[in-house]
């Protein structure tokens, strides 16, 4: 076993130590009895991150909880790992036939590979290489392969019953621009312009709403928008002109069609034309990929999907494991690639539970304890500058930005879900030490714990 390695074990042993009874720190119980929250509600660890003492607090840290998104720390960490911080993805683009006179006699093929990025500008790019081969129109079909994920069924509504927020998109080896719509709103003359972004092809939308009096207050509801035709977007109402310009991004209301109107609708308005259709197929075998587009490295993705707690990137990097090992992305694959590395990286005596990789699920269950062993073990990594930079920081960027006090001092991936709320990572102490700090709170008023978890990130903060 590489000394390395033996080294971070141990450590990651003596961190597991139980610590002694004790009681909270007075902050944190006074938080915990203002909300009225039971102290069996939440489980809080404060550590050494190189793991040279027992843990300076340890509070039901064996206890299984539903960690939300702080699941996603596990994924990153293990895709630093697996895959390397310079890792891409590729997505191959085809031409089967001849070009002549700017025209393709056959098919265009492009290939999802599962880049989470995939985003409108980079699709335009992609597009605009496939003019540079002389292309400007496809007497054939443009054909789009999805393969390399499996197909998981997703009910956009069915875990919140929120179908149209873009976080509740499902993973697609081709993920385009999340699957969603982004609406930009800009006052003119007596009327607010609309644009969409990108242009789907088939799908009629107002070029204009009329503005209307008062504050800009609940914009979005009061444009009264109708999303059940994905034909056709609609607006009842108006909107307020004190807004100025805004933006509302929104998941397309039919996401299996959304990556072919996408394609279709940026083609035709870069002068592109298809004489066939975009259609779902695969890929001719043999055929030779004419260029591929790849995606921004591992390091800056997992920024996205730490900083952002973005759920659909946080999948597709859960289901890309499974692809590399096994040739084909599915989640039983990805749980069992993740169940492999813990257990050599960790240890096999106890594993969390992994559904996704994004902690969207009710069923995840991880222990402050297992969290802990995994950032001593990636305080301790080569990775573990590109690991910490991907957290958000509190009181200045991600989804700590608006956290108060202890600005500067912690990066801590959040979590929350109905009946969930907690954070895990590292904190900056006044004496100089780095710690790991983990808090989650499960209970049905579990967002009422946030001011404790504040407390507890004052505490290991101040620990001279």
């Amino acid at each position: 076993m590489p000394l390395h390695r033996f080294l971070a074990g141990w450590l990651l042993v003596l961190a597991a130590l139980p610590a002694t009874a004790q009681d909270l720190p007075a902050a944190v119980e006074a938080a915990l009895a203002r909300a009225r929250l039971p102290r069996d509600a939440i489980t809080l660890l404060v550590a050494d991150a190189d793991g040279k003492s027992p843990p300076r607090l340890a509070h039901r840290i064996a206890v299984p909880v539903n960690p939300a998104s702080i699941a996603k720390l596990a994924t990153t960490f293990a895709g630093l790992e697996l895959l390397g911080p310079a890792y891409t993805w590729p997505t191959p683009v085809y031409v089967e036939g001849v070009v002549r006179d700017g025209t393709l006699n056959g098919n265009l093929y492009i290939k999802g590979q599962g880049d989470p990025k995939l985003v409108a500008e980079r699709l335009w790019l992609l597009l605009r290489r496939v003019q540079g081969l002389g292309i400007r129109s496809v007497s054939g079909d443009i054909v789009l392969d999805r393969s390399a994920f499996e197909t998981v069924a997703q009910d956009p509504g069915a875990f919140d019953g929120e179908p149209l927020r873009p976080y509740n998109a499902a993973p697609d080896a081709l993920l385009l621009n999340f699957k969603a719509l982004v609406m930009t709103f800009t006052p003119q003359g007596g009327q607010a312009q609309v644009h969409l972004e990108p242009p789907l092809a088939g799908v009629q939308f107002p070029a204009s709403v009329a503005l209307t009096a008062g504050e800009c207050n609940d914009w979005r509801g009061g444009l009264k928008a109708d999303f059940s035709d994905p034909a056709r977007v609609r607006f009842a109402g108006g909107y307020p002109a004190a807004c100025g310009e805004r933006t509302w991004p929104v998941a397309y209301a039919d996401p299996r069609s959304y990556a072919a109107r996408a394609i279709g609708g940026l083609w035709q308005q870069m002068g592109g034309n298809v004489a066939g259709q975009v259609r779902e197929g695969r890929v001719p075998v043999g055929l030779a990929p004419a260029f591929e587009m790849q995606s921004p490295a591992l390091a800056e993705v997992i920024r996205d999907i730490n900083k952002f707690s973005n759920n659909v990137m946080a999948q597709q990097l859960f289901l890309t494991l499974s692809l590399q090992q096994k040739g084909v992305g599915t989640l039983e694959g990805s749980r069992e690639a993740m169940r492999q590395w813990w257990r050599e990286r960790i240890g096999p005596a106890d594993l969390p539970v992994w559904v996704n990789g994004s902690g969207l699920s009710r069923d995840e269950r991880t222990t402050a304890q297992q969290l802990a062993r995994l950032l001593q073990l990636a305080w301790a990594s080569p990775s573990m500058p590109e690991f910490i930079a991907s957290l958000p920081v509190a009181g200045v960027d991600g989804t700590l930005r608006r956290s108060r006090g202890s600005a500067g001092l912690a990066h801590l991936k959040t979590g929350s879900l109905r009946d969930v709320n907690g954070v895990a990572g590292y904190v900056h102490a006044a004496s100089g030490k780095r710690y790991v700090l983990v808090a989650i709170c499960n209970h049905p008023q579990a967002h009422l714990a946030r001011p404790a978890i504040e407390a507890l990130i004052e505490w290991a903060a101040r620990d001279l």
